[in-house]
Protein backbone atom coordinates (compact mmCIF):
# COMPACT_ATOMS: atom_id res chain seq x y z
CA UNK A 1 0.00 0.00 0.00
CA UNK A 2 1.10 3.36 -1.27
CA UNK A 3 1.94 5.94 1.86
CA UNK A 4 1.68 9.68 2.34
CA UNK A 5 4.63 11.73 1.59
CA UNK A 6 4.71 12.55 5.69
CA UNK A 7 4.47 9.15 6.75
CA UNK A 8 7.50 8.42 4.58
CA UNK A 9 9.86 10.51 5.77
CA UNK A 10 9.20 9.00 9.31
CA UNK A 11 10.02 6.12 8.11
CA UNK A 12 13.05 6.73 6.55
CA UNK A 13 13.91 8.58 9.69
CA UNK A 14 12.92 5.60 11.78
CA UNK A 15 15.29 3.53 9.15
CA UNK A 16 18.00 5.96 9.64
CA UNK A 17 18.32 5.85 13.33
CA UNK A 18 18.41 2.03 13.57
CA UNK A 19 21.71 2.31 11.33
CA UNK A 20 22.91 4.75 13.60
CA UNK A 21 22.52 3.16 16.25
CA UNK A 22 23.98 -0.25 14.98
CA UNK A 23 27.19 -1.50 16.92
CA UNK A 24 26.76 -5.24 16.47
CA UNK A 25 28.95 -4.39 13.06
CA UNK A 26 32.49 -3.02 13.55
CA UNK A 27 34.89 -4.25 10.81
CA UNK A 28 35.34 -1.14 8.13
CA UNK A 29 36.52 -3.23 5.15
CA UNK A 30 32.78 -4.43 4.68
CA UNK A 31 30.92 -2.37 2.19
CA UNK A 32 28.25 0.36 3.13
CA UNK A 33 25.53 -1.24 1.95
CA UNK A 34 26.79 -4.77 3.51
CA UNK A 35 27.04 -3.20 6.95
CA UNK A 36 23.94 -1.34 6.16
CA UNK A 37 21.54 -4.72 5.90
CA UNK A 38 23.57 -6.79 8.52
CA UNK A 39 22.82 -3.76 11.41
CA UNK A 40 19.24 -3.74 10.27
CA UNK A 41 18.84 -7.21 10.48
CA UNK A 42 20.79 -7.32 13.76
CA UNK A 43 18.58 -4.58 15.04
CA UNK A 44 15.47 -5.66 13.96
CA UNK A 45 15.82 -8.77 16.00
CA UNK A 46 16.39 -6.31 19.48
CA UNK A 47 12.73 -5.99 20.74
CA UNK A 48 13.95 -2.00 21.95
CA UNK A 49 14.71 -1.05 18.35
CA UNK A 50 11.22 -2.84 17.07
CA UNK A 51 9.62 -0.58 20.08
CA UNK A 52 11.33 2.63 18.58
CA UNK A 53 10.42 1.88 15.03
CA UNK A 54 6.79 0.91 15.79
CA UNK A 55 6.82 4.19 17.42
CA UNK A 56 8.05 6.10 14.19
CA UNK A 57 6.32 4.40 11.46
CA UNK A 58 2.32 5.77 11.53
CA UNK A 59 -0.06 3.45 9.98
CA UNK A 60 -0.37 4.37 5.80
CA UNK A 61 -3.79 6.81 5.28
CA UNK A 62 -5.34 4.87 2.36
CA UNK A 63 -4.89 7.19 -0.92
CA UNK A 64 -7.82 8.51 -2.92
CA UNK A 65 -8.76 6.20 -6.38
CA UNK A 66 -7.47 9.07 -8.60
CA UNK A 67 -3.68 9.41 -5.80
CA UNK A 68 -3.72 5.50 -6.25
CA UNK A 69 -3.88 5.47 -10.11
CA UNK A 70 -1.83 8.62 -10.62
CA UNK A 71 1.04 7.05 -8.78
CA UNK A 72 1.01 3.87 -10.51
CA UNK A 73 0.97 5.30 -14.06
CA UNK A 74 3.54 7.71 -13.65
CA UNK A 75 5.76 5.27 -11.59
CA UNK A 76 5.97 3.43 -15.41
CA UNK A 77 7.00 6.25 -16.95
CA UNK A 78 10.76 7.03 -17.34
CA UNK A 79 11.77 10.23 -16.01
CA UNK A 80 9.93 13.44 -17.45
CA UNK A 81 8.69 17.12 -17.05
CA UNK A 82 5.01 18.48 -17.42
CA UNK A 83 4.72 22.04 -18.76
CA UNK A 84 1.14 23.10 -17.89
CA UNK A 85 -0.19 26.89 -19.43
CA UNK A 86 1.39 29.70 -17.81
CA UNK A 87 -0.25 32.58 -16.95
CA UNK A 88 1.68 34.67 -18.90
CA UNK A 89 -0.04 38.15 -17.68
CA UNK A 90 -1.53 39.28 -14.28
CA UNK A 91 -5.32 38.82 -15.27
CA UNK A 92 -4.55 35.61 -17.66
CA UNK A 93 -6.89 33.07 -16.26
CA UNK A 94 -7.38 30.83 -20.01
CA UNK A 95 -5.58 31.05 -23.15
CA UNK A 96 -5.70 29.47 -26.66
CA UNK A 97 -3.27 27.99 -28.53
CA UNK A 98 -2.83 28.92 -31.58
CA UNK A 99 -0.16 26.97 -33.41
CA UNK A 100 2.52 24.54 -32.31
CA UNK A 101 6.27 25.10 -33.64
CA UNK A 102 7.43 22.04 -32.21
CA UNK A 103 5.69 18.39 -33.26
CA UNK A 104 6.36 15.12 -31.01
CA UNK A 105 10.07 14.34 -31.12
CA UNK A 106 11.31 17.07 -32.04
CA UNK A 107 14.91 18.28 -29.80
CA UNK A 108 14.17 20.94 -27.87
CA UNK A 109 16.71 23.52 -26.72
CA UNK A 110 16.01 26.03 -23.44
CA UNK A 111 14.81 28.92 -25.11
CA UNK A 112 13.40 27.48 -28.08
CA UNK A 113 10.05 28.65 -29.16
CA UNK A 114 7.35 25.97 -28.27
CA UNK A 115 4.02 27.63 -28.96
CA UNK A 116 2.18 30.54 -29.82
CA UNK A 117 -0.67 31.24 -26.80
CA UNK A 118 -3.56 33.82 -27.10
CA UNK A 119 -3.75 35.68 -23.42
CA UNK A 120 -6.97 38.32 -22.67
CA UNK A 121 -3.89 40.78 -23.63
CA UNK A 122 -2.44 39.49 -26.89
CA UNK A 123 -0.64 36.54 -28.88
CA UNK A 124 2.90 35.56 -27.52
CA UNK A 125 5.31 32.88 -27.67
CA UNK A 126 5.82 30.17 -25.40
CA UNK A 127 9.42 29.39 -25.03
CA UNK A 128 10.82 25.94 -24.20
CA UNK A 129 11.64 25.48 -20.44
CA UNK A 130 14.01 22.73 -20.27
CA UNK A 131 15.85 21.13 -22.92
CA UNK A 132 14.77 17.74 -24.03
CA UNK A 133 12.79 16.20 -26.15
CA UNK A 134 8.99 16.66 -26.93
CA UNK A 135 7.43 13.42 -26.00
CA UNK A 136 3.93 14.35 -25.85
CA UNK A 137 1.26 17.21 -26.95
CA UNK A 138 -2.05 17.04 -24.78
CA UNK A 139 -3.79 20.63 -25.41
CA UNK A 140 -3.72 20.38 -30.01
CA UNK A 141 -3.26 24.23 -31.42
CA UNK A 142 -6.31 25.99 -32.45
CA UNK A 143 -7.57 24.64 -28.72
CA UNK A 144 -9.75 27.74 -27.15
CA UNK A 145 -10.24 28.53 -23.31
CA UNK A 146 -7.42 26.44 -21.38
CA UNK A 147 -7.36 27.08 -18.02
CA UNK A 148 -4.40 28.51 -16.58
CA UNK A 149 -2.37 25.01 -15.04
CA UNK A 150 -3.91 22.72 -17.16
CA UNK A 151 -1.24 20.24 -18.66
CA UNK A 152 0.32 21.51 -22.18
CA UNK A 153 2.42 18.91 -23.10
CA UNK A 154 5.57 15.87 -21.60
CA UNK A 155 9.40 16.89 -21.97
CA UNK A 156 11.98 13.96 -21.64
CA UNK A 157 15.49 14.05 -21.31
CA UNK A 158 16.45 11.81 -24.07
CA UNK A 159 14.71 10.80 -27.46
CA UNK A 160 14.73 6.60 -26.23
CA UNK A 161 11.77 7.69 -23.69
CA UNK A 162 9.55 9.64 -26.05
CA UNK A 163 7.93 6.52 -27.18
CA UNK A 164 6.81 5.82 -23.20
CA UNK A 165 4.40 8.97 -23.67
CA UNK A 166 2.53 7.63 -27.43
CA UNK A 167 -0.95 7.07 -25.53
CA UNK A 168 -0.27 9.03 -22.72
CA UNK A 169 -3.23 11.03 -21.42
CA UNK A 170 -3.79 13.66 -18.49
CA UNK A 171 -6.45 12.79 -16.14
CA UNK A 172 -6.51 15.89 -14.93
CA UNK A 173 -6.14 16.88 -10.79
CA UNK A 174 -7.57 15.25 -7.98
CA UNK A 175 -11.44 15.39 -8.15
CA UNK A 176 -12.48 17.94 -5.76
CA UNK A 177 -14.64 16.73 -2.96
CA UNK A 178 -18.41 16.74 -3.52
CA UNK A 179 -19.99 20.11 -2.77
CA UNK A 180 -22.32 20.24 0.24
CA UNK A 181 -25.88 20.45 -0.82
CA UNK A 182 -27.25 24.03 -0.13
CA UNK A 183 -27.79 25.35 2.59
CA UNK A 184 -31.42 25.98 4.54
CA UNK A 185 -32.14 29.84 4.84
CA UNK A 186 -30.34 31.07 8.23
CA UNK A 187 -33.88 30.47 10.06
CA UNK A 188 -34.01 27.37 9.54
CA UNK A 189 -31.37 24.91 10.44
CA UNK A 190 -30.84 22.14 8.76
CA UNK A 191 -31.58 18.77 10.39
CA UNK A 192 -28.93 16.70 11.16
CA UNK A 193 -29.12 13.81 8.79
CA UNK A 194 -30.48 14.16 4.86
CA UNK A 195 -33.80 11.76 4.02
CA UNK A 196 -32.80 9.18 1.67
CA UNK A 197 -33.46 10.35 -2.27
CA UNK A 198 -36.70 9.52 -3.47
CA UNK A 199 -36.15 5.82 -5.38
CA UNK A 200 -36.66 6.07 -9.19
CA UNK A 201 -40.55 5.52 -9.41
CA UNK A 202 -41.04 8.19 -7.41
CA UNK A 203 -42.52 11.58 -9.62
CA UNK A 204 -40.07 14.26 -9.72
CA UNK A 205 -41.41 17.69 -7.94
CA UNK A 206 -41.02 19.60 -11.65
CA UNK A 207 -42.42 16.96 -13.56
CA UNK A 208 -45.31 18.21 -15.73
CA UNK A 209 -46.90 14.63 -15.92
CA UNK A 210 -49.56 13.43 -13.43
CA UNK A 211 -48.93 11.38 -11.02
CA UNK A 212 -48.34 7.77 -11.85
CA UNK A 213 -50.48 5.27 -10.14
CA UNK A 214 -47.98 4.18 -7.93
CA UNK A 215 -48.48 6.88 -5.49
CA UNK A 216 -49.69 6.48 -1.77
CA UNK A 217 -53.22 5.69 -1.73
CA UNK A 218 -53.14 7.89 1.21
CA UNK A 219 -52.41 11.05 -1.03
CA UNK A 220 -56.54 10.21 -1.73
CA UNK A 221 -57.69 11.56 1.44
CA UNK A 222 -55.94 14.56 1.13
CA UNK A 223 -53.58 14.09 3.60
CA UNK A 224 -49.75 15.44 3.46
CA UNK A 225 -46.69 13.79 4.88
CA UNK A 226 -43.42 16.15 5.43
CA UNK A 227 -40.74 15.60 7.82
CA UNK A 228 -40.42 16.62 11.24
CA UNK A 229 -38.11 19.44 10.58
CA UNK A 230 -40.71 20.87 7.77
CA UNK A 231 -43.94 20.93 9.40
CA UNK A 232 -41.49 23.01 12.60
CA UNK A 233 -40.42 25.23 9.72
CA UNK A 234 -44.07 25.39 8.31
CA UNK A 235 -45.41 26.23 11.73
CA UNK A 236 -42.72 28.95 12.71
CA UNK A 237 -43.10 31.00 9.13
CA UNK A 238 -46.73 30.23 8.44
CA UNK A 239 -46.40 28.24 5.32
CA UNK A 240 -48.92 25.88 4.14
CA UNK A 241 -48.08 21.87 3.82
CA UNK A 242 -49.26 21.41 0.31
CA UNK A 243 -48.68 19.26 -2.72
CA UNK A 244 -45.79 16.95 -3.31
CA UNK A 245 -42.24 17.06 -1.95
CA UNK A 246 -38.60 15.91 -3.01
CA UNK A 247 -38.63 13.30 -0.48
CA UNK A 248 -39.84 9.55 -0.17
CA UNK A 249 -43.12 8.68 -1.39
CA UNK A 250 -43.62 12.43 -2.15
CA UNK A 251 -43.00 14.14 1.36
CA UNK A 252 -42.10 17.44 2.18
CA UNK A 253 -39.20 18.02 3.38
CA UNK A 254 -37.47 21.41 4.58
CA UNK A 255 -36.08 22.36 1.03
CA UNK A 256 -39.35 22.13 -0.29
CA UNK A 257 -40.45 25.16 1.88
CA UNK A 258 -37.42 27.58 1.04
CA UNK A 259 -38.04 26.93 -2.36
CA UNK A 260 -42.07 27.18 -2.03
CA UNK A 261 -41.24 30.69 -0.63
CA UNK A 262 -38.76 31.71 -2.78
CA UNK A 263 -40.72 31.01 -5.88
CA UNK A 264 -43.73 33.26 -3.49
CA UNK A 265 -41.12 36.68 -3.50
CA UNK A 266 -40.75 35.76 -7.64
CA UNK A 267 -44.25 35.57 -8.00
CA UNK A 268 -44.85 38.78 -6.25
CA UNK A 269 -41.73 40.97 -7.55
CA UNK A 270 -43.15 39.67 -11.24
CA UNK A 271 -44.93 42.20 -13.52
CA UNK A 272 -48.42 41.74 -13.84
CA UNK A 273 -48.46 41.03 -17.66
CA UNK A 274 -46.38 38.69 -19.62
CA UNK A 275 -43.58 40.10 -21.13
CA UNK A 276 -43.91 41.06 -25.00
CA UNK A 277 -43.26 38.22 -27.43
CA UNK A 278 -39.82 38.68 -30.08
CA UNK A 279 -41.03 40.40 -32.79
CA UNK A 280 -41.96 37.47 -35.52
CA UNK A 281 -38.61 36.32 -37.92
CA UNK A 282 -36.20 38.38 -35.79
CA UNK A 283 -32.69 36.86 -36.82
CA UNK A 284 -29.52 37.14 -34.65
CA UNK A 285 -26.24 35.49 -34.00
CA UNK A 286 -24.93 34.68 -31.04
CA UNK A 287 -20.56 35.83 -30.76
CA UNK A 288 -18.42 33.94 -28.72
CA UNK A 289 -16.61 35.81 -25.92
CA UNK A 290 -13.30 35.96 -26.57
CA UNK A 291 -11.10 35.42 -23.34
CA UNK A 292 -9.82 39.37 -24.16
CA UNK A 293 -13.46 40.38 -24.45
CA UNK A 294 -14.20 38.49 -21.00
CA UNK A 295 -11.31 40.28 -19.25
CA UNK A 296 -12.25 43.41 -20.22
CA UNK A 297 -15.83 43.21 -19.12
CA UNK A 298 -14.21 41.54 -15.97
CA UNK A 299 -12.32 45.29 -15.18
CA UNK A 300 -14.10 47.52 -16.16
CA UNK A 301 -17.15 46.16 -14.58
CA UNK A 302 -15.61 46.32 -11.53
CA UNK A 303 -13.97 49.30 -12.25
CA UNK A 304 -17.35 51.04 -12.37
CA UNK A 305 -18.81 49.20 -9.60
CA UNK A 306 -15.70 49.63 -7.12
CA UNK A 307 -13.99 53.05 -7.70
CA UNK A 308 -15.93 55.92 -7.28
CA UNK A 309 -15.83 57.72 -10.26
CA UNK A 310 -16.50 61.10 -11.13
CA UNK A 311 -15.66 63.60 -14.07
CA UNK A 312 -14.51 67.32 -14.90
CA UNK A 313 -14.20 68.67 -18.54
CA UNK A 314 -12.78 71.46 -20.02
CA UNK A 315 -12.13 73.29 -22.91
CA UNK A 316 -8.65 74.09 -24.46
CA UNK A 317 -8.22 76.84 -27.77
CA UNK A 318 -5.73 74.50 -30.17
CA UNK A 319 -5.30 76.87 -32.35
CA UNK A 320 -1.66 77.70 -31.47
CA UNK A 321 -0.82 73.81 -30.90
CA UNK A 322 -1.84 73.17 -34.51
CA UNK A 323 -0.17 75.88 -36.28
CA UNK A 324 3.31 74.27 -34.02
CA UNK A 325 2.61 70.66 -34.80
CA UNK A 326 1.87 71.83 -39.00
CA UNK A 327 5.95 73.59 -38.36
CA UNK A 328 7.44 70.74 -36.85
CA UNK A 329 6.07 68.01 -39.44
CA UNK A 330 7.39 70.06 -42.20
CA UNK A 331 10.34 70.87 -40.77
CA UNK A 332 11.32 66.65 -40.37
CA UNK A 333 8.83 65.83 -42.97
CA UNK A 334 12.49 64.31 -44.99
CA UNK A 335 12.97 62.03 -42.30
CA UNK A 336 9.46 60.64 -42.63
CA UNK A 337 8.28 62.00 -39.03
CA UNK A 338 4.57 63.18 -38.96
CA UNK A 339 3.63 64.12 -35.53
CA UNK A 340 -0.23 64.38 -34.36
CA UNK A 341 -2.27 66.08 -31.91
CA UNK A 342 -2.81 63.22 -29.88
CA UNK A 343 0.67 63.08 -29.52
CA UNK A 344 0.99 66.71 -27.58
CA UNK A 345 -1.85 65.29 -25.71
CA UNK A 346 0.11 62.42 -24.08
CA UNK A 347 3.11 64.48 -23.39
CA UNK A 348 1.33 67.28 -21.79
CA UNK A 349 -0.69 64.19 -20.13
CA UNK A 350 2.63 63.63 -18.67
CA UNK A 351 4.20 67.09 -17.20
CA UNK A 352 0.47 67.58 -16.04
CA UNK A 353 0.93 64.37 -13.67
CA UNK A 354 4.66 65.74 -13.01
CA UNK A 355 2.94 69.15 -11.68
CA UNK A 356 0.20 67.41 -9.90
CA UNK A 357 1.58 63.93 -8.92
CA UNK A 358 -1.62 63.36 -6.51
CA UNK A 359 -3.23 62.14 -9.90
CA UNK A 360 -0.44 60.01 -11.04
CA UNK A 361 -1.03 57.94 -8.08
CA UNK A 362 -2.90 54.17 -7.65
CA UNK A 363 -5.05 53.22 -4.60
CA UNK A 364 -3.08 50.34 -2.75
CA UNK A 365 -6.02 49.62 -0.28
CA UNK A 366 -3.59 50.56 2.94
CA UNK A 367 -2.04 53.55 0.75
CA UNK A 368 -1.96 55.76 -2.01
CA UNK A 369 1.23 54.60 -4.24
CA UNK A 370 2.28 57.87 -5.69
CA UNK A 371 4.84 57.73 -8.84
CA UNK A 372 7.73 59.55 -9.40
CA UNK A 373 7.34 58.77 -13.34
CA UNK A 374 4.75 59.35 -15.74
CA UNK A 375 4.04 56.32 -17.89
CA UNK A 376 0.67 56.78 -19.70
CA UNK A 377 -1.24 54.21 -21.09
CA UNK A 378 -2.63 54.48 -24.38
CA UNK A 379 -6.24 52.81 -25.68
CA UNK A 380 -5.77 51.39 -28.85
CA UNK A 381 -9.05 49.45 -30.14
CA UNK A 382 -7.87 46.12 -32.25
CA UNK A 383 -10.42 43.54 -33.88
CA UNK A 384 -10.26 41.25 -30.43
CA UNK A 385 -10.69 44.44 -28.62
CA UNK A 386 -9.30 47.60 -26.29
CA UNK A 387 -5.44 47.10 -25.27
CA UNK A 388 -3.61 49.88 -23.39
CA UNK A 389 0.41 49.46 -24.40
CA UNK A 390 2.52 52.32 -21.83
CA UNK A 391 4.56 55.22 -23.30
CA UNK A 392 6.71 54.75 -20.29
CA UNK A 393 8.88 57.72 -18.86
CA UNK A 394 7.07 59.78 -21.16
CA UNK A 395 7.67 63.25 -18.98
CA UNK A 396 10.89 62.88 -20.38
CA UNK A 397 10.44 62.39 -23.90
CA UNK A 398 10.10 64.90 -25.86
CA UNK A 399 7.03 64.84 -29.03
CA UNK A 400 8.91 63.59 -31.74
CA UNK A 401 9.60 60.06 -29.79
CA UNK A 402 6.52 59.96 -28.31
CA UNK A 403 5.05 60.18 -32.00
CA UNK A 404 7.45 57.20 -32.45
CA UNK A 405 6.78 54.83 -29.98
CA UNK A 406 2.75 55.22 -30.42
CA UNK A 407 3.35 53.56 -33.83
CA UNK A 408 5.14 51.38 -32.77
CA UNK A 409 3.23 50.07 -29.79
CA UNK A 410 0.12 50.17 -31.77
CA UNK A 411 0.86 48.39 -34.79
CA UNK A 412 1.81 45.53 -32.19
CA UNK A 413 -1.12 45.88 -30.63
CA UNK A 414 -3.75 45.20 -33.70
CA UNK A 415 -0.72 42.42 -35.25
CA UNK A 416 -1.10 40.98 -31.05
CA UNK A 417 2.32 40.98 -31.01
CA UNK A 418 2.34 42.98 -27.66
CA UNK A 419 4.77 41.85 -25.11
CA UNK A 420 3.54 41.87 -21.59
CA UNK A 421 5.99 44.33 -20.35
CA UNK A 422 4.57 46.52 -22.94
CA UNK A 423 1.01 47.19 -21.45
CA UNK A 424 1.28 45.59 -17.81
CA UNK A 425 1.34 48.73 -15.61
CA UNK A 426 1.20 52.42 -16.16
CA UNK A 427 0.46 55.44 -13.74
CA UNK A 428 -2.09 56.96 -15.80
CA UNK A 429 -4.01 56.73 -19.49
CA UNK A 430 -5.49 58.21 -22.44
CA UNK A 431 -8.43 57.65 -24.84
CA UNK A 432 -9.31 59.59 -27.87
CA UNK A 433 -12.30 59.26 -30.00
CA UNK A 434 -11.63 62.46 -31.72
CA UNK A 435 -10.79 60.58 -34.93
CA UNK A 436 -14.22 59.47 -34.76
CA UNK A 437 -16.12 63.02 -34.69
CA UNK A 438 -16.98 62.43 -30.98
CA UNK A 439 -17.50 65.12 -28.91
CA UNK A 440 -16.96 64.23 -25.61
CA UNK A 441 -17.13 61.37 -23.71
CA UNK A 442 -16.60 59.87 -20.53
CA UNK A 443 -13.87 56.42 -20.08
CA UNK A 444 -13.71 53.92 -17.49
CA UNK A 445 -10.60 54.33 -15.27
CA UNK A 446 -8.30 51.26 -15.92
CA UNK A 447 -8.09 50.17 -11.96
CA UNK A 448 -5.39 50.88 -9.88
CA UNK A 449 -4.82 53.74 -11.71
CA UNK A 450 -6.66 56.86 -10.77
CA UNK A 451 -7.34 58.68 -13.61
CA UNK A 452 -8.10 58.59 -17.08
CA UNK A 453 -8.42 61.59 -20.07
CA UNK A 454 -11.22 61.51 -22.63
CA UNK A 455 -10.08 63.39 -26.26
CA UNK A 456 -13.48 64.13 -27.93
CA UNK A 457 -12.75 65.91 -31.81
CA UNK A 458 -11.91 69.59 -32.31
CA UNK A 459 -14.55 71.82 -33.29
CA UNK A 460 -14.50 75.38 -34.76
CA UNK A 461 -16.42 77.87 -32.39
CA UNK A 462 -16.78 81.27 -32.32
CA UNK A 463 -15.51 83.42 -28.92
CA UNK A 464 -16.01 86.91 -27.45
CA UNK A 465 -12.61 88.56 -28.68
CA UNK A 466 -12.61 92.89 -27.46
CA UNK A 467 -9.21 92.88 -29.43
CA UNK A 468 -11.34 91.67 -32.83
CA UNK A 469 -12.39 94.43 -34.92
CA UNK A 470 -16.09 92.01 -35.35
CA UNK A 471 -15.62 91.84 -31.01
CA UNK A 472 -15.30 87.78 -31.38
CA UNK A 473 -12.83 85.09 -33.79
CA UNK A 474 -13.13 81.67 -34.89
CA UNK A 475 -11.06 79.24 -32.64
CA UNK A 476 -10.43 75.72 -32.58
CA UNK A 477 -11.74 74.30 -29.13
CA UNK A 478 -11.13 70.37 -28.12
CA UNK A 479 -13.22 68.89 -25.54
CA UNK A 480 -11.19 66.72 -22.38
CA UNK A 481 -12.77 65.07 -19.73
CA UNK A 482 -10.84 63.68 -16.80
CA UNK A 483 -12.30 60.82 -14.99
CA UNK A 484 -10.79 60.57 -11.88
CA UNK A 485 -11.07 58.32 -8.63
CA UNK A 486 -12.41 59.95 -5.54
CA UNK A 487 -10.43 57.45 -2.92
CA UNK A 488 -7.59 59.47 -4.36
CA UNK A 489 -8.11 62.90 -6.19
CA UNK A 490 -10.45 65.04 -5.14
CA UNK A 491 -12.17 67.62 -7.16
CA UNK A 492 -10.24 70.50 -6.55
CA UNK A 493 -6.89 68.36 -7.57
CA UNK A 494 -8.92 67.47 -10.99
CA UNK A 495 -9.75 71.07 -11.53
CA UNK A 496 -5.51 71.91 -10.87
CA UNK A 497 -4.30 69.24 -13.13
CA UNK A 498 -6.51 70.14 -16.12
CA UNK A 499 -6.01 73.58 -15.50
CA UNK A 500 -2.03 73.04 -16.14
CA UNK A 501 -3.08 70.32 -19.04
CA UNK A 502 -5.07 73.19 -20.63
CA UNK A 503 -1.76 75.59 -20.37
CA UNK A 504 -0.03 73.66 -22.18
CA UNK A 505 -2.20 72.55 -24.77
CA UNK A 506 -2.79 76.47 -25.46
CA UNK A 507 0.94 77.11 -25.47
CA UNK A 508 2.32 74.16 -26.80
CA UNK A 509 6.06 75.84 -26.90
CA UNK A 510 5.86 75.75 -22.79
CA UNK A 511 6.01 72.14 -22.84
CA UNK A 512 9.63 71.68 -23.66
CA UNK A 513 10.95 75.10 -21.75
Amino acid sequence: MLRSLANTRNEFGALRSVLLRSNTVSSGRRSGASLGVRALSCQLNNSRNLHSIRSNLTPPKPLTAWSYNFARAYASLPEHMRVPLPALSPTMERGSIVSWEKKEGDKLNEGDLLCEIETDKATMGFETPEEGYLAKILIPGGTKDVPVGKLLCIIVPDQGSVAAFKDFKDDGPAPAAAAPPPAAPAAAPAPAAAPAPAPAAAPAPAAPAPAPAAAPAAAGTGRVYASPMAKKLAEAQQLRLQGKGSGVHGSIKSGDLAAQKSGAKAAAAAPAGPAPPAPAGARYQDIPVTNMRAIIAKRLLESKTQLPHYYVTVQCQVDKLMKFRAQVNKKYEKKGVRVSVNDFIIKATAIASLKVPEANSAWMGQVIRQYDDVDVSVAVSTDKGLITPIVFNADRKGVIEISKNVKELAGKARENKLKPQEFQGGTISVSNLGMFGVNQFCAVINPPQSCILAIGTTTKQLVADPDSPKGFKEVNLLTVTLSADHRVVDGAVAARWLQHFRDYMEDPASMIL
